[in-house]
């Protein structure tokens, strides 16, 4: 049913990922679905702002959180699943959509929100990327805890 399962991580925050990464496993397992990873950085907004930082800045940054992504797989993700790294640069969930799109993936399997946002239904990448994607989402919620 599956063949390319998108998983978002935040390489910082194992909320975003502790709950959804079994889950796009059990998929791409049960399917033999391919699986991309994808994390994305921040933009730096506006070109005055990147004035302030050294020449090359960026490509240095997206070079170190490829080799974060890649170390991040190779610890938490079965040597026997295809994967796909992804780095992207920009607004979360835009970035998201534009992966999914790309790669014409079948599923997006992401967590619901980080903890502080628990009074939240979903938080608000989640929410826009079940609202605007091409493709099915599956919100894998935390445990509240109770």
């Amino acid at each position: 049913m599956f063949k390319d399962v998108l998983l978002p991580v935040d390489l910082s925050d194992p909320s975003s990922w502790h709950k959804a990464l079994p889950v796009a496993v059990a998929q791409c397992r049960a399917f033999g679905a391919r699986l991309h990873v994808i994390t994305v950085v921040p933009d730096f907004g506006m070109s005055i702002v990147g004035q302030y930082f050294p020449e090359g800045y960026e490509a240095k940054v997206g070079e170190a959180v490829m080799q974060a992504l890649h170390r991040f797989v190779r610890e938490h993700v079965p040597g026997d699943l295809k994967v796909q790294h992804i780095v992207a640069e920009g607004n979360i969930y835009e970035q998201i959509l534009d992966a999914a799109r790309s790669i014409r993936c079948d599923l997006v399997v992401m967590g619901a929100h980080r903890p502080e946002l628990k009074d939240y239904l979903l938080g608000p990448v989640p929410a826009r990327v079940v609202r605007h994607a091409h493709c099915s989402v599956l919100v894998v919620r935390e445990d509240d805890g109770g």
